[in-house]
């Protein structure tokens, strides 16, 4: 099951999962072209230097996207060579959508018959969470693993998922993010009872304690946590404590996430700057 599956590359690998952005500016300081050959080289670098390394990669759809059909073929083939490696994908997307169109998403990156399908993806509720049903289904068919946004770290976010409901989910009060918590803790606890779900959260590793001032635990959730904001955005093992606590760091439950702070250590640098994150991320207490 892909959530055991996931804990158990975390207890191997550690608890870090690298996001593959390549921005323009990690491309001309690796020393390659803006282009399509030059987001491929990247891309396959990455994969294939860190394999065996951490838990996983997290491939952000929209830098693939940006080069047209060319870097969506990328895309595919980055994906192809995590398979390849036994590397569990999260497939950066943040898909949100109603009825058949969802479903069509759902199918492009959750069926093993499509090129593009990933180990897992995250995906956007605020559409309204029943919404995203198509990729719940198709994960429990595939054995896939959804990530569902809650409380993310853009300052932005706050007006919609700090907002009042007016109706609570027992156990994670009435605001729209804890109802998106209880909500996939539901679900988790309906599909898999025992053990790491397969539907998971993001939760931004620096958001502080904005949870329990919103009056629930995401870890609460039954799956594992996706925790973008580790490294050059701030957040280390004292912040993911913080905002998770040690509890669920331990158990290997939190995916800490991270991009700048080892793919700017350039591609003969990536193994040792992986490693050395995930053993500061070891050290609880």
């Amino acid at each position: 099951m892909f959530g055991a599956r996931l804990q158990a590359a975390m207890d191997e690998h550690g608890p870090l999962c690298v996001g593959i952005d390549p921005h323009d500016h990690l491309l001309e300081a690796w020393g390659l072209p803006c282009t399509v050959e030059g987001l491929r080289e990247f891309s396959l670098r990455t994969v294939t230097e860190l394999a065996g390394n951490v838990a996983a990669v997290k491939p952000q759809s929209a830098f693939f996207e940006q080069y047209g059909s060319a870097g969506v073929a990328v895309l595919e083939e980055t994906l192809a060579v995590c398979r390849v490696h036994d590397l569990i994908s999260v497939l950066d997307v943040k898909r949100g959508d109603i009825g058949s169109t969802m479903g069509a998403y759902a199918r492009a990156y959750l069926d093993p018959a499509s090129a593009l399908a990933a180990d897992s993806i995250t995906a956007s509720p605020y559409l309204g969470f029943g919404a995203l049903e198509p990729a719940f289904e198709l994960a429990q068919t595939h054995d896939r693993g959804v990530f569902v946004l809650a409380l993310t770290s853009n300052p932005e976010g706050a007006e919609v998922q700090h907002a009042r409901r007016g109706e609570a989910v027992e156990g994670f009060g009435d605001t729209v993010a804890g109802s998106i918590v209880g909500q996939v803790a539901q679900r988790n606890l309906a599909a898999s009872p025992q053990g790491l779900g397969r539907f998971g959260l993001v939760v931004g590793a620096t958001i502080g304690s904005a949870a329990r001032e919103l009056g629930f635990d995401p870890s609460a959730c039954g799956g594992p946590i996706l925790a973008p904001g580790v490294g050059a955005q701030g957040a280390g093992i004292s912040e993911l404590i913080g905002v998770f606590g040690a509890d669920a760091i331990t158990a290997n439950q939190v995916l800490a996430t991270t991009s700048r702070a080892v793919l700017g250590a350039g591609p003969d640098g990536l193994q040792a700057a992986a490693k050395a994150l995930n053993l500061s991320l070891k050290q609880v207490g």
